[in-house]
């Protein structure tokens, strides 16, 4: 057993849990931390993180288990519980078609450092002047959505087909920006997650299934357990901070980190072209 491969391990799982629900884009902090740490060939590396997407995904249904389960029972009868069903389909929905159509399109022109450079900087900014000049909540709570407001939230995401643009981003900001509460938005997003990981990771799994193999299960149940772990402690502390915070702090640090995007692939220290 290589120790070192699963402190790696280890470690994109940390990366993965930290930075999944944030809006500071796990796509762009996956791309530097494996490149530092020479982690798995390209193949390879595909799988591991479908694995620790799943890892993080599970985490927030485990969460919020009790409410899915009774959004997913009570889906046949009206009230709060359909409507969340419907909600969240309704905004996945978009993203996913739009997604499976022009997949092949983002990955071969849009996933470029400057591409992804850019969406951590205009996002950064966006994120700031949303929190000082729009942001004028008349929804709470996350059960009191509309369905015309979980369609905004989810014309929103597809944003977030856009490298380095962030999922958890588009979907808390543009929600925060149609009049979601942070909280409201932020739970909203988290339930989003669900499927939208969901669908990436099956999607993805299949199209690598020819990667999987038993010499793999120990680094990526590593990956899985220890995304599943960062995530869970992620979410609960995030609703704890922007109960009595902005996220202008994760606005900066998007803009500083979309820098050094443009600095290491200028001088080729990372190779972003994953």
């Amino acid at each position: 057993m290589d120790f070192i491969l699963l402190i790696k391990a280890v470690v994109m799982g940390i990366v993965e849990g930290v930075t999944e629900l944030l809006p500071i884009s796990s796509t762009g902090h996956l791309i530097l931390a494996a490149d530092l740490m020479n982690f798995l060939e390209d193949e390879k590396r595909t799988l591991f993180e479908i694995f620790i997407q799943m890892g993080a995904m599970l985490a927030i249904v485990w969460e919020y288990r009790r409410k899915i389960f009774g959004s997913l029972c009570g889906a046949v009868h009206p009230g709060v519980e359909r409507n969340l069903f419907i909600n969240v389909a309704l905004a996945f929905f978009p993203a996913a078609l739009i997604g499976f159509l022009l997949s092949d399109f983002i990955m071969t022109y849009l996933f470029s450092p400057y591409v992804v450079a850019g969406g951590f900087i205009v996002g950064g900014f966006v994120i700031i002047w949303v929190e000082k000049y729009a942001y004028a909540p008349r929804i709470q709570e996350m059960d009191d959505l509309s369905y015309s407001d979980a369609l905004k939230v989810g014309l929103c995401q597809c944003l977030a087909l856009i490298p380095g643009t962030s999922r958890s981003g588009a979907t808390i900001i543009g929600g925060m920006y149609f009049g979601l509460s942070r909280k409201a938005s932020t739970e909203f997003s988290f339930f989003l997650a669900i499927p939208m990981i969901s669908a990436a990771s099956l999607y993805s799994l299949w199209g690598a299934r020819d990667q999987l193999a038993w010499s793999d299960a120990s680094v990526l149940a590593v990956g899985f357990v220890t995304a599943f772990i960062a995530t869970f402690v992620v979410m609960r502390a995030l609703l704890k901070f922007i109960s009595k915070h902005t996220y202008i702090a994760f606005a900066w640090y998007r803009i500083a980190f979309g820098v050094v995007v443009l600095a290491t692939a200028y001088t080729g220290v990372i190779s972003w072209a994953h």
